[in-house]
């Protein structure tokens, strides 16, 4: 954990036994300041934000108050979602050419800007994965019905839902429990889970950029993992090839990072909107200083793009803060028997290491930037959405607060 040196000097000996990732430099602040405790309630008219600073729990001050921790039940359901405060900053995106097991695409190092956002203490569970893979039949049954047709004029506003899968016995073969992590996803059912979240509560949820993600992961260190440049402590915080016998574990069963994420190493690997650069960052090279919103290589093909954190089937080095995993949907599709192959789905290793954690901005992206968020920016990806509609093996709907009246009517 860190704060501003305003707040904390590591040479004051009334913090030498805080963590170390406090004392650490070339980790910058802007934007807002922050301190560690435990928590506050969130407003009720802003979620995440208090007018006055907790007693105790994380806080960033911004210009409404304070960003706190807060947990919202998603409309419609019983599932919940605890949501951290980051702080905004400066950071070193990508690993120095020194640290060791480093891979060629994780530079050249690029100093990035990171606004204040909101994290997921998890990543997104089957519990509530499974309430927005049941939209596939309740979409279904509306279209039968005739209850809210998608138009043109309400299209912006829907989502598709995945489809059943195909084999749940390898999607499941590890468990389906509601505290673990959902995998299988593909990039495009995760950007459409964020959409059908964002819309139906009224807050604005979606994937990180991968320098979001880093940022997040790192928490302020710069060492090789969140808690030092050393593997040895590796079983305290992560599961990962030589711990994790039986697949992917109930979130928040290892030690969070300094921010208080749980699972940014190991588990499952984490979906981001990037486009996978074999080449690294050079087309950013010269953009020293970038905001990490903008640090994005927006997909063109389907894949490769980038998986975030390693998974449970990863070797140590694999799970580094800056290390990068590259989807294959050749492979990680080669037992789908459909064409095309689904939008929504993998069906073969290693996606069942594959997950994702949903983010949100202090301060809501522009409608034409997070639409680049919510959907498919590669062109066979939608072409494959549209056939799959055309032909009636989709389901798609309008979301919005009135939503969850709607199920509850024809249930």
């Amino acid at each position: 954990m860190f704060v501003p040196p305003t707040l904390f000097h590591p040479r004051d000996p009334s913090t030498v036994n805080m963590p170390r990732a406090l004392a650490v430099i070339g980790f910058s602040l802007s934007t807002a300041l922050v301190s560690f405790a435990f928590p506050a309630s969130a407003d009720d008219a802003t979620p995440g934000i208090a007018a006055e600073k907790p007693a105790e729990g994380p806080s960033v001050k911004v210009d409404e108050g304070y960003m706190v921790p807060y947990t919202f039940r998603v409309p419609g359901t019983d599932e919940e979602v605890e949501m951290i405060p980051v702080p905004g900053g400066e950071f070193m995106f990508g690993s120095p050419e020194d640290e060791a097991d480093r891979g060629e695409d994780e530079g050249p190092q690029i100093k990035v800007t990171v606004d204040p956002m909101w994290v997921a203490k998890t990543e997104v569970t089957w519990g509530l994965y499974q309430e927005f893979m049941d939209l596939y039949g309740i979409f279904k049954e509306f279209e039968s019905s005739g209850i809210r047709v998608v138009n043109d004029d309400n299209k912006v506003d829907s989502i598709t839902a995945p489809t059943e899968l195909y084999d749940p016995t390898f999607t499941y073969e590890y468990g389906d429990d509601e505290d673990q992590p959902a995998v299988t996803m593909t990039q495009y059912s995760a950007q459409q889970f964020t959409k059908w979240i964002s819309l139906v509560s009224g807050q604005q949820f979606r994937l990180p950029t991968e320098a979001e993600w880093e940022y997040a992961a790192r928490a302020g260190t710069t060492t090789a993992y969140s808690w030092g440049d050393s593997a040895d402590d590796i079983d305290d915080y992560a599961w990962y090839f030589d711990n994790a016998d039986d697949g992917q574990v109930a979130v928040a069963s290892k030690k969070p990072n300094p921010f208080g994420l749980y699972d940014m190493h190991g588990n499952v690997g984490e979906w981001t909107v990037n486009q996978y650069t074999e080449d690294g960052y050079v087309d950013f090279a010269d953009k020293q200083g970038i905001n990490a919103t903008d640090l994005v290589k927006w997909p063109e093909v389907p894949s490769p793009c980038v998986v975030r954190g390693g998974t449970w089937e990863s070797d140590a080095e694999d799970v580094r803060s800056a290390a990068r995993m590259a989807s294959d949907d050749e492979e990680w599709k080669s037992e789908d028997p459909n064409f095309p192959r689904s939008p929504w789905w993998h069906t073969s290793d290693p996606s069942r290491g594959v997950g994702f954690r949903i983010f949100r901005s202090y301060k809501p992206l522009p409608k034409a930037t997070i639409t680049k968020f919510w959907e498919a920016q590669a062109e066979d990806t939608v072409l494959d959405v549209e056939s799959r509609m055309d032909g009636g093996r989709g389901g798609m709907g309008v979301i919005d607060k009135d939503l969850p009246k709607a199920i509850e009517e024809i249930k």
